[in-house]
């Protein structure tokens, strides 16, 4: 009898509280507030939808160009709508500042094309990348070594099989310091005049010796003094590397002063540039200015992997 009462009572509670006009309103109110968010949320949608039409920005694909070679394409930009809306509603208001984008790949990238020496990045990358041929000479690397880990940068380092083999520990510092590595041959040849088979030994080598040192294997390969042909970028991208020349030549093997160094850079110093140099004594000397002078620029700084990518970079 106690326990029927007891239900009773229960659910005459609970009917008077869900007829009550309190309730009533909650519910009235939620309602509203639903119905307003689901207004508030199609109106910016068609806000997005009109600012789309300025702010995204179309992918660029990879192509092989007449002069250039192989240029790689660059990462377009696309409004999220859903997740804009979502950060929207959370701020509770309209705000540009809150537009979330997202990277959009092109169509072609670059390893769909045919096998092609890169001279370049994309020239709508703000990014340019420092690339350092060591063959001889390790007086100066210390001091190279240490501008770029005072300057935040990461250089890509194209090293010789027979410097590896016999500096294997100053290579492995090298990575370690975070910097790219890539293959620049074992014997510092002219490429196009060898056979296929010497051809082979030098590029299988050199990887040999890079990842005995280092533990990396080589993605990237640099033909010493720039001399290639047809061949060698078949047998390098045989082999998964990419073939590498560069933009701008310090040309620091002349032994410029740091003034002419620099001089002979700065005019090239533009998107998606790969600039040429060696562990010299003018290099040392010029490398700070070069890279405050691509930061005044509004240029990132990265390695050739990274300047050859189609990811954006991020806006100043």
């Amino acid at each position: 009898m106690n326990r029927l009462l007891a239900s009773l009572c229960f659910f005459f509670l609970l009917y008077t509280v869900m007829t009550s006009e309190s309730v009533d309103l909650y519910i009235a109110s939620k309602k509203t507030a639903q119905a307003t968010l689901a207004n508030q949320a199609v109106q910016w949608e068609e806000k997005l939808k009109e600012l789309a039409r300025t702010k995204n920005i179309a992918p660029v694909n990879a192509r092989i160009d007449p002069i250039w070679k192989g240029i790689p394409g660059y990462n377009g930009l696309q409004i999220d709508e859903e997740k804009t809306i979502k950060r929207m509603q959370q701020a509770g208001k309209w705000d540009e500042s809150l537009i979330v984008f997202r990277e959009v790949k092109p169509a072609v990238h670059i390893d769909q094309l045919e096998s092609s020496p890169i001279y370049r990045g994309n020239p709508e990358k703000p990014m340019i990348s420092v690339m350092i041929n060591v063959a001889w000479g390790n007086e100066y690397l210390p001091s190279i070594l240490k501008t770029l880990e005072k300057e935040k940068v990461k250089a890509t380092f194209f090293f010789d099989g027979s410097w590896t083999k016999k500096y294997p520990d100053e290579a492995k510092k090298i990575k370690e310091a975070g910097h790219e590595i890539g293959s620049h041959a074992y014997s510092h040849p002219n490429m196009s005049q060898l056979s296929l088979t010497r051809m082979e030994q030098e590029i299988t080598k050199t990887n040999a010796v890079i990842t005995q040192a280092t533990g990396v294997t080589p993605t990237l390969f640099a033909p010493p003094s720039g001399d290639f042909d047809q061949r060698v970028v078949d047998m390098a991208a045989r082999h998964k590397l990419k073939t590498i020349l560069w933009t701008a030549d310090t040309i620091d093997w002349r032994k410029p002063t740091p003034e002419q160094w620099f001089r002979t850079v700065a005019p090239k110093i533009n998107n998606g540039v790969l600039v040429l140099m060696h562990p010299t004594e003018s290099t040392d000397k010029a490398l700070p200015r070069l890279i405050q002078y691509a930061k005044e620029k509004k240029l990132a700084l990265g390695t050739v992997s990274e300047t050859l990518s189609t990811r954006r970079v991020p806006s100043y």
